[in-house]
């Protein structure tokens, strides 16, 4: 069962729309959290997946990051994998189109971001 700060984690990602990505630091800074390994963490639970998107997390160097907890190998493919399918790309290693990274309207604190109906339903 997710933890309250992991369901506002999830609950903030909801924002960011298919074809664009926002970093782990960013969506770290929206929670009003210091930590992005905390949200790494959050993300490599999440139960929610692929509802809650935790793909569309990349890291701070605009490089894809981790997901399902690695950094390479089939986990990583399969992120990559679904990115591509939302027209998100990377060129050497990097995110190719900066333009796709998601700003959030503001900087708030986790406490904020209840989690979702979707999220309390499941549970």
């Amino acid at each position: 069962m997710p933890t309250p700060f992991q369901k506002r984690v999830y609950a903030a990602l909801e924002q960011v729309p298919r074809g664009q990505v926002t970093t782990y630091k960013q969506l770290a800074e929206c929670l009003g959290c210091c930590s992005c390994r905390a949200v790494g963490q959050a993300l490599k639970h999440n139960p929610y997946a692929p509802k809650v998107p935790c793909h569309r997390v990349i890291a701070s160097d605009l490089t894809p990051g981790g997901f399902m907890g690695r950094c390479r190998g089939t986990a990583l493919r399969r992120k990559l994998d679904l990115l591509a399918k939302e027209g998100v790309r990377f060129h050497a290693g990097k995110l190719a189109e900066p333009s796709r990274i998601f700003s959030f309207p503001d900087r708030r604190t986790y406490s904020d971001f209840p989690a979702s109906p979707r999220l309390r339903r499941a549970s």
